[in-house]
């Protein structure tokens, strides 16, 4: 799906580099089509980063999409450049009035806190409960899962007595549901948390079905609502390096952090990544904007309730 971009965008020539399609604003204004309209509420501290991850996923299907990204007013990004954030990053205040056929919220390295202890949470609460009636289907991602689940469904999280770190098996509840359309029995996902959520206390909630769990890592896929909120433990976005990275920047901080599981040869840090989950997160995000946004979505999007 050509993804309509600004051309200055930093995630642009990288993506170009890597043979990924991208489409810039001024081609894609020629396409006389309704593009996707998808917004990204992007949490993640190192934002490029995590927008060169997403991009890469919905550049993979043949609609064109149009992005906005969005930014909490009430949150000062500490690891993005201000210019970045004020060139790409639009406020709630000035999309609330618009309808969109897809959503994505990321994770957002504030696990350690109680929900309503994040400094944004009410603005982003406000944003949770807005996409019910402006955005066809939601993908909540590891936190914002988390805090999707209990903002709508008072499900609680957990600490862990270690970081679930490393890439883990995860089976399929129903294979016939479309978002698994094309997965193995068996399929893999980067996780890279501090807390948890527990079956047992999604099993009390009738609204919610769990699609896929772990044996090592528990629940991966929650859906709600016929599939217009999914919410997603892991971090299929992740690129082959992002867990390197990490567990290498713990360790130079003197940070207790284990070697990331399933992910180098041998357990050697010096050795490159088994990337395993790249296949399984193409079909996750190219079967969620097919048969949950693109078969769903009017054509008007005023029509979204």
């Amino acid at each position: 799906m050509p993804v309509n971009i600004p051309n200055t965008l930093p995630a642009v020539e990288s993506l170009r580099k890597e043979n990924i399609f991208v489409m810039d604003s001024d081609r894609a204004s020629n396409q006389d089509i309704r593009p996707l309209k998808i917004v990204i509420i992007n949490l993640m501290p190192l934002k490029i980063t995590t927008e060169t991850d997403l991009i890469r996923l919905l550049s993979n299907t043949p609609l064109q999409i149009e992005l906005d990204f969005l930014r909490m007013k009430s949150h000062t990004s500490k690891n993005t450049p201000i210019e970045h954030m004020k060139a790409f990053y639009k406020k709630f205040d000035v999309i609330k009035q618009s309808n969109y056929d897809g959503m994505i919220i990321t994770g957002a390295p504030v696990e350690h806190l109680p929900f309503e202890d994040v400094d944004y949470w009410e603005e982003l609460t406000e944003v949770f409960d807005w996409a019910r009636k402006h955005v066809t289907s939601t993908l909540f991602i590891c936190w914002a899962a988390q805090a999707g689940l209990y903002h709508h469904y008072g499900i609680n999280k957990y600490k862990l007595d270690k970081k679930m770190f490393g890439v883990f098996e995860h089976n399929i509840h129903n294979p016939q549901n479309p978002i698994f359309r094309g997965f193995d029995d068996v399929f893999y996902v980067p996780h890279s948390r501090h807390t948890e959520i527990r079956s047992e206390d999604i099993a009390k909630v009738p609204e919610l079905t769990i699609l896929s769990e772990s044996s090592e890592s528990g629940v991966y896929m929650v859906m709600a609502r016929n599939g217009r909120e999914f919410f997603v433990t892991g971090h299929s976005e992740y690129s082959p390096m992002t867990l390197d990275s990490e567990y290498k920047r713990d360790k130079l901080k003197g940070l207790d952090i284990n070697i990331p599981q399933n992910y180098y040869p041998g357990d050697n840090p010096e050795k490159d990544p088994i990337v395993r989950w790249r296949s399984h997160a193409n079909l996750l995000i190219s079967n969620w904007l097919n048969y949950f946004v693109y078969q769903e979505t009017p054509y008007d999007l005023s029509k979204i309730v």
